[in-house]
């Protein structure tokens, strides 16, 4: 069977194929008339490519000709390179018309210029066009140049910019090295776009429209130099003129050699780290709009997308300069992007839609299930924390709560000093504990039923004991029985979840525990209810301990931290966070157990004096974490850490340095205006 390999080593790695099928008395790395069709500019090439090892032909005028020796055998019997039983006529014609014989199985010679050839392959040439010696002269931009640049809305200080320039003479010689020369005038002016080691010529009125002279290096690459480090969006054009159009309008833009070359993928990836966008811009001719498409499936994998402008396509119409010439604005051009990023993102924007805040129709007041006094603290989509120690009340607070959801609707029980909404369309209440035993928890729910002077338990009250279940399962079961209870009752009253940390590995992996306060509150959001946490932590001041902590406390409506009080008889409730207030000044709520009623009962508020105590505690601890870190502040950095540290409003930060002012909890130094705190500096 005939090998690829095989036909290579014998034909001196392709070249003697394309000595066989071109005829004419071309030379390596020198462009040349293309004798399988009516050629009129010499821009065919035969190179050696290093990379594949074989040799190559590029034809700048005519890309359906470029590409190795198989390629072009294919391209002139009418076979597909791609389909492996065309591949294996191609290489059985090759045989047979370079008289090789391989298919009879005659040994191989290799022809003894093969290895020098190899050898110096990277003198002959490589896809570019080769370099041409050249010589011109400037010339001052007249009048009717700038006339002609300006339609487009380019000025002088932009071509300066650009390093374009108005050329008088320009002198070169051919590929065979035949000298020419071209002078401009007012009836074809002559430009050129300058590099270091190149000229390329401009002529818009003459025929050719554009010459080389010089090297342009291995990738031409025009207004690259220009870029900003960072940027939005980024433009890929058919040509100059349109990369100094779009400039001339406040966008950045690039383009390469011609819009049927190769875009180099390595420079592509190194320029996504500096723009959002990378946008194809072609004309909207045939080749304009096949070159496009092509580039786009070549460049996907660095999301390169292309945007059709809305003109015809003809001579005089087909590009974002014929685009600006005709009148359009910049914002006019910026509507059609935005269109283009409507197309881009329509799924999301069709989703996010939905989430949009319609003021004309605000959304319904979300119920206050659980309140202290005038302070919601249980609204509908939200989470609720209870937080504190072991031995301090937590699951007897938790049970009073509950029983406010299933108590009859005319009667009237100790809620230990909360007031909770009643529960007249009986919607679900659901109970998940994830620490007690059975036998503990039906303890608890049978005393819950007691306080809320219920006989039996009511059908819309579920408690589950999950200790059984494993740490996934226990976040997978809740999930889907809220979602079965809400559908049987109509709506989910309040969830509960005792031991929330016991849905996750470690209280202290960031990633689970933002997950699974995120799904909590997803699900809030969803079935409209409240979702009361209980975290068997103590915290630390007004701060909760841990990753899953301080997630619950970014994300919850309020938290409460229950304490054993200086009588230690008695339990203290007090608010770490409000959303709509200052935790601080919520009242100090004491309960206790009373043995004659079997069940802790409401002792009332602590004193003012105890709740400004308090206050001035807990402020003086945060003082001096923020203090230990820096000894003197100023005024807005202060708040801003007060903020940030507490999780609260900036009204509350400033209410609590006017707070630690008064009781000189902080000073003010006079010299720099900015705050220490004594023993501290």
């Amino acid at each position: 069977m005939l090998r690829k390999e095989e036909i290579l080593e014998r034909t001196n790695n392709g070249l003697s194929v394309f000595k066989h099928y071109l005829p004419g008395n071309w030379r390596i790395g020198r462009n040349f008339l293309n004798p399988l069709y009516e050629d009129s500019k010499a821009s065919c090439n035969i190179y050696f490519d290093r990379h594949s090892g074989m040799y190559k032909m590029k034809d700048f005028g005519d890309d359906s000709y470029s590409g190795d020796c198989f390629f072009l055998v294919g391209q002139l019997k009418g076979l597909d390179c791609n389909r492996a039983s065309d591949f294996i006529e191609i290489l059985a014609t090759i045989d047979r018309d370079l008289g090789l014989g391989l298919a009879s199985c005659i040994p191989a010679v290799v022809p003894p210029t093969a290895t020098h050839r190899a050898a110096t392959s990277q003198k002959e040439g490589t896809p570019e066009k080769p370099a041409k010696p050249y010589q011109f002269r400037e010339q001052k931009f007249t009048p009717a140049e700038l006339e002609y640049w300006r339609q487009y809305g380019i000025t002088p200080e932009l071509l300066d910019k650009y390093k374009v320039c108005s050329l008088r003479e320009y002198h070169s010689e051919t590929a065979e090295g035949k000298p020419y020369a071209y002078t401009s005038s007012a009836a074809e002016p002559m430009f050129g776009y300058k590099g270091k080691r190149y000229i390329k010529l401009y002529r818009p009125f003459s025929m050719p429209r554009f010459l080389y002279g010089g090297s342009f290096g291995e990738n031409y690459c025009f207004g690259l130099e220009q870029l900003p480090a960072k940027g939005d969006t980024l433009f890929i054009t058919g040509g100059e003129k349109d990369v100094l159009s779009l400039a001339a309008h406040g966008f950045h833009a690039i383009c390469f050699n011609s819009e049927t070359v190769t875009i180099p993928a390595n420079l592509i990836f190194r320029l996504t780290f500096r723009f959002k966008h990378i946008v194809l811009l072609y004309d909207t001719d045939k080749t304009g709009r096949e070159s496009a498409c092509k580039q786009e499936k070549s460049l996907a994998e660095f999301g390169v997308k292309r945007l059709l402008l809305p003109l015809p396509g003809t001579k005089e119409e087909k590009d974002i300069s014929d685009y600006f010439k005709a009148g359009n604005t910049r914002e006019d051009f910026l509507k059609l992007f935005i269109e283009f990023l409507d197309n881009l993102y329509s799924d999301t924007l069709i989703m996010l839609k939905s989430c949009e805040i319609d003021f004309n129709n605000p959304p319904a007041k979300a119920q206050v299930i659980i309140s202290a006094g005038d302070v919601p603290l249980g609204t509908q989509g939200n989470l609720f924390g209870i937080t504190g120690g072991e031995g301090t009340g937590k699951s007897n607070y938790v049970a009073a709560i509950v029983s406010g959801c299933v108590c009859p609707a005319d009667a009237e029980i100790d809620t230990l000093g909360i007031h909770v909404t009643p529960n007249n369309r009986r919607k679900a209440v659901l109970l998940y504990d994830t620490e007690q035993s059975e036998v503990q928890l039906f303890k608890n729910v049978s005393n819950l039923l007691a306080r809320a002077k219920q006989p039996g338990k009511p059908d819309e009250l579920k408690a589950f004991c999950l200790t059984g279940m494993s740490r996934k399962e226990r976040l997978h079961a809740i999930v889907q029985s809220m979602d079965k209870f809400y559908y049987q009752y109509g709506g989910i009253q309040l969830v509960v979840i005792d031991g929330i940390a016991d849905l996750v590995k470690s209280a202290n992996d960031e990633a689970e525990s933002v997950a699974v306060i995120d799904e909590l509150y997803r699900l809030a959001g969803i079935y409209n209810t409240c979702i009361l946490c209980v975290l068997h932590f103590v915290p630390n001041g007004l701060k909760l301990r841990g990753h899953l902590g301080s997630e619950l406390q970014r994300k919850a409506a309020t938290i409460l931290s229950i304490e054993k009080d200086e009588e230690p008889t008695q339990s203290v409730v007090k608010a770490l966070k409000v959303r709509d207030g200052s935790p601080l000044d919520v009242p100090l709520m004491l309960f206790a157990w009373d043995k004659e009623a079997g069940m802790h009962t409401y002792r009332g508020e602590k004193p003012r004096e105890e709740k400004e105590k308090r206050k001035e505690r807990e402020l003086v601890g945060v003082a001096r974490d923020i203090f230990g870190r820096q000894t003197h502040i100023t005024y807005i950095d202060l708040c801003e850490q007060l903020q940030q540290v507490l999780d609260i409003k900036e009204r509350t930060a400033k209410s609590y340095i006017r707070f630690m002012r008064e009781r000189e909890i902080i000073l003010k130094d006079p010299a720099n205006q900015s705050y220490f705190m004594i023993g501290l500096i």
